[in-house]
């Protein structure tokens, strides 16, 4: 047989299969807490009784006292400081009525432990159990002397003294009580002891003293509901009013407004209830008078007018950014609608207590970021001292404590500088002004404060300090482009054209600048300003040695498109000519850069444009070419709807000619025509804004390059013999070009411009 690991054998015998439950209903006895516990109990044995010793003589009695005795004796020696076993002592001496003997008890374990006051209370209650008055009350002496400040022993003597008639005793008790000065709770048992015997006056003795004791709300207003129980209105109100007086900073006085206020409007004295609301209202915080200020809120609306109503809405919106401001004091957006609530109001000293209290609340943490909406606060602040409230002192104060706290080392604000120097200069302080965007300058210099102060001095004529501020700007950040091309504006419009062209020199020499094509670009329009072609030339040069941007490209063959020295008392020829050298001039520049970019496959769209604006229409044609055959197609679509009036006239002349390109196809033109008047294939806005220049350009050009013959040239051309050789125009083709003159669209004029140029000067044909 086999065996495991262990040495153990393997047995076929194998655990029996649950049988499957026939009967699954519910047993008629079900198992339980109860049954488990009952089971248990049932089978413990009975609990083993002495039996019953009959005692038949004086004999027999002293041998069980003494028993007894001894065995408690035994206890109380091996358990000294369990007072249970004392106890149970003295209760056996007292039920074998020993009194003694159980007074002896009661004394040794005080000796024991006289701190216990549940031992005084028992030895007390055995002696007024067995109707010894004298020796209960010792007893009571002695506990109340030994523990004054265990109340329940006071309450037990004075119970014992009221139980048996002894009310002078018991009123006596009581005062030696409160010299003790209890807790509330014994000076209320005294005062209803008081009243239970219609003592009305020794109780409001007593309450004299126990709102000196204990100075709460809650014991004031006790204090006067007693009174106002007995009538007594007038002492209602100074009790109230003595409690208002002594009880401002309570945690309570909440609670006492609300009392007195309620108390007044039962007396229907309406103004006397409003005054203390507001008295209430503006002793208490604003976080501890939630309650307050909405029963003032119900209490206008039952009897106040208009303006009291608005005032208990502006409490109610002032308490809500109250609890904001409480919940988060950096929520700067609370502030903001708290100072604009308190401005509406009108009342200077709320308004300045809340900036005080909104600036107090600085960032945390010295970045700008967390500072940017807190800095707000101390300029409406400022503005709110200047504007409103007219006190120029206190703005200043404001500006200078808002410079003194802003860390300049890690940041800055200029607009706060700035306000601050526009403020001195509104009330005649130039030289404060200067002061503080001088400190400026040295402390935090940021590009804001120096064009600020710029045009300070500027506005005051002063050149010479507008010079040294320029200096000191491009010293603090001389990569900075706009400073250089201010600076060099400065110089051209004090009229000192040789500075203004060194600035730029300068300028443009630095090593590094931040907008570099700003500043040439600046020089560039300040010399064709100056009408100095030749050095715009020059810098266009000296700029494409720096670099070959396409822009630039651009921009130098516009310059030379439209440098004219000027055409004011030149004949025509000599315009024309000196137009004709602008254009080769143009050309050359685009020349050389189609040679520098042939490499990169350009799209020579500037070219185009150039020679669709300025040159005939074979030129045109001829620089369409170079364009591939997509984008040639395109540009054919975007012109058809505008040429095809003009080309179909001149279509015989222009046969010889590269802009067969264009008059191909007659029925295709025909087709767009339709529906270029149907409006089915018309442009976008967009793309007919952006074209129209040139396209007007377009139609000029071929319009005076190949003149429309006019109908009286027409009708004489018709009637007059025709030249040999020459056919007379057969009718399909004059009718052909009359109906393509009937439906073609109607076409812009061109721009005013191009049209005084083009008709002053006289082309030449092509």
């Amino acid at each position: 047989m086999a065996k495991d690991n262990n040495g153990y054998k393997y047995t076929d015998n194998k655990l029996p299969r649950a049988k499957r439950v026939k009967n699954k209903a519910p047993a008629p006895v079900q198992i339980t807490a109860e049954q488990l516990l009952r089971e248990v109990l049932e089978g413990q044995e009975g609990e083993i009784r002495h039996p019953q010793q009959q005692i038949n003589d004086a004999t027999e009695l002293a041998d069980f006292r003494l028993r007894m005795r001894k065995g408690f004796e035994d206890q109380v020696q091996r358990q000294k400081r369990n007072a249970r076993v004392w106890i149970k002592y003295a209760r056996w001496e007292e039920s074998q009525k020993e009194l003694d003997r159980a007074r002896s008890v009661w004394e040794r374990l005080l000796e024991v432990d006289y701190r216990n006051h549940t031992v005084w209370v028992e030895y007390a209650a055995m002696e007024m159990k067995n109707k010894m008055i004298n020796h209960a009350r010792n007893v009571w002496e002695r506990a109340v002397q030994l523990l004054p400040r265990v109340d329940q022993l006071w309450y037990k003597y004075f119970h014992m003294e009221e139980m048996i008639g002894n009310v002078a005793c018991a009123r006596e008790i009581f005062r030696r009580w409160m010299d003790w000065m209890p807790d509330r709770q014994g000076w209320i048992e005294f005062i209803e002891f008081e009243l239970r015997y219609n003592e009305v006056d020794h109780a409001r003795a007593i309450f004299e003293q126990f709102v000196q004791c204990h100075p709460k709300a809650d014991a004031w207003i006790r204090y006067a509901k007693f009174e106002m129980k007995n009538g007594e209105l007038a002492r209602v109100r100074d009790v109230f009013q003595t409690a208002v007086d002594m009880l401002d900073n309570d945690e309570g006085a909440q609670q006492l407004f609300l009392a007195f206020a309620e108390f007044e409007e039962g007396c229907k004295e309406i103004e006397r209830a409003r005054s203390i609301y507001k008295l209430g209202r503006d002793r208490i915080p604003k976080g501890k008078a939630d309650s307050l200020y909405r029963m003032f809120e119900e209490f206008e609306e039952r009897y106040g007018d208009r303006q009291a109503i608005e005032d208990a809405i502006l409490n109610k919106a002032r308490f809500k950014y109250e609890q904001e401001v409480r919940k988060n004091p950096m929520d700067y957006d609370a502030w903001f609608g708290y100072i604009r609530l308190e401005e509406n109001a009108g009342n200077k000293e709320k308004i300045r207590q809340v900036y005080d209290r909104a600036i107090a609340n600085v960032p945390p943490a010295q970045e700008k970021r967390y500072w940017q909406r807190y800095i707000y606060l101390w300029i409406n602040y400022a503005l709110y001292e200047e504007i409103d409230a007219r006190d120029e002192d206190h703005a200043r104060a404001v500006y200078r404590m808002c410079l003194e706290l802003i860390p300049h080392k890690k940041f800055t604000f200029a607009k706060m500088w700035i306000l601050a120097a526009e403020f001195e200069i509104r009330q005649l302080k130039l030289e404060s002004a200067r002061k503080i965007l001088g400190t400026a300058v040295g402390k935090a210099a940021k590009g804001k404060i120096f064009k600020r102060y710029i045009e300070i001095e500027w506005q005051l004529c002063n050149v010479d300090r507008c010079r040294k501020l320029y200096e000191k700007y491009l010293h603090w950040s001389p990569e900075n482009c706009y400073a250089w091309i201010r600076y060099a504006e400065f110089e051209k419009r004090i009229c000192d054209t040789e500075r203004a062209r060194s600035v730029y020199e300068l300028a443009i020499g630095q090593k590094q600048l931040d907008k570099p094509e700003l500043l040439w670009k600046s020089y560039i329009d300040f010399e064709l300003a100056e009408r100095e072609f030749e050095r715009a030339r020059n810098l266009y040069r000296r700029l494409l040695e720096r670099t070959q941007h396409v822009k630039v490209w651009i921009s130098y063959a516009a310059f030379e498109a439209s440098a004219m020295v000027g055409r004011d008392g030149m004949r025509s020829e000599d315009v024309i000519e000196q137009k004709e050298q602008c254009i080769q001039r143009a050309r050359r520049v685009f020349e050389r850069a189609l040679d520098y970019f042939r490499t990169s496959a350009p799209e020579l769209k500037e070219q185009r444009s150039f020679e669709e604006s300025l040159s005939n229409a074979c030129q045109v044609l001829m620089t369409l070419s170079l364009i591939s055959k997509k984008k040639r197609h395109d540009m054919i679509e975007i012109l058809e709807p505008f040429f095809i009036r003009n080309l179909l006239t001149v279509e015989k002349e222009m046969k010889k000619t590269k802009c067969r390109i264009i008059v191909a196809k007659k029925e295709r033109y025909r087709e767009l025509i339709k529906k270029y008047n149907h409006q089915s294939t018309r442009l976008p806005d967009d793309h007919i804004q952006l074209n129209f220049c040139i396209i007007s350009l377009y139609i000029f050009i071929i319009s005076i390059n190949f003149p429309v013959p006019s109908r009286q040239s027409q009708s004489s051309s018709s009637t007059s013999p025709s030249p040999a050789g020459s056919r007379p125009a057969s009718p399909s083709s004059a009718s052909s070009e009359s109906a393509a003159t009937a439906v073609s669209p109607p076409i812009s004029d061109p721009p005013s411009g191009s049209r005084e140029d083009s008709t002053s000067e006289t082309p030449r044909r092509s």
